[in-house]
């Protein structure tokens, strides 16, 4: 069973005043290198990491050692949709890779303890998973997507939306993350 993770780090951030793939946090690492470590940390491999704004720039900020890959959303002014599609085709050239855990590159309280949970699937049904982290009484991430669903997801990602209405329709699994973080994304500069 083997589970690789999904970065999405592609937009232009126009609500930050920057693509979010360029931000660094108050700690001093960059949010694109945290968010592959958490992934790498909690065993997905390889991380799939989706870049499209100021991609070039972004791709430094990436940590060395890591099994990442880089895979850009020429088309990420199309929204969310562009980059999802994205990264599953990178994830989909791996022909071990049996589900994805996909996150987004503004979750700073994200911890690989909510990556782990999530992915804790059994080893018969992966393929066929989705699971989404819930938070509260809201939905978030990360999120699994088994890789029987990754073509039809594609085929139906259009616009700024993401797999939420996919998961929906589909029966995704709400795992109770709230113990391990607050799911919220930052939209703004404080």
């Amino acid at each position: 069973m083997t589970i690789g993770g999904v970065l999405l780090a592609a937009g232009g951030g126009s609500r930050m005043g920057m693509p979010k793939a360029l931000v660094v946090g108050a700690d001093g690492e960059p949010w694109l290198q945290r968010g592959a470590r958490v992934l790498t940390e909690a065993g997905c491999s390889p991380v799939v990491v989706v870049l499209g704004a100021r991609a070039d720039e972004a791709e430094t900020l990436l940590p060395d050692g890591l099994r990442v890959v880089v895979g850009v959303a020429e088309d990420w002014r199309q929204g969310m949709s562009a980059s999802l599609r994205r990264g599953l085709e990178v994830a989909a050239t791996f022909d071990d890779v049996d589900a994805v855990v996909i996150t987004l590159v503004d979750l700073p309280d994200l911890g690989a303890d909510a990556v782990r949970r999530i992915a804790s699937v059994p080893p018969g049904t992966i393929r066929a998973a989705l699971r989404q982290a819930r938070y509260a009484d809201a939905p978030g991430h990360p999120v699994l997507i088994g890789r029987d669903h990754w073509n039809a997801l594609r085929q139906s990602l259009t616009g700024d939306t993401g797999a939420r209405q996919y998961l929906s329709a589909h029966g995704a699994e709400l795992v109770n993350c709230s113990d391990l973080g607050t799911g919220r994304d930052v939209d703004f500069r404080h």
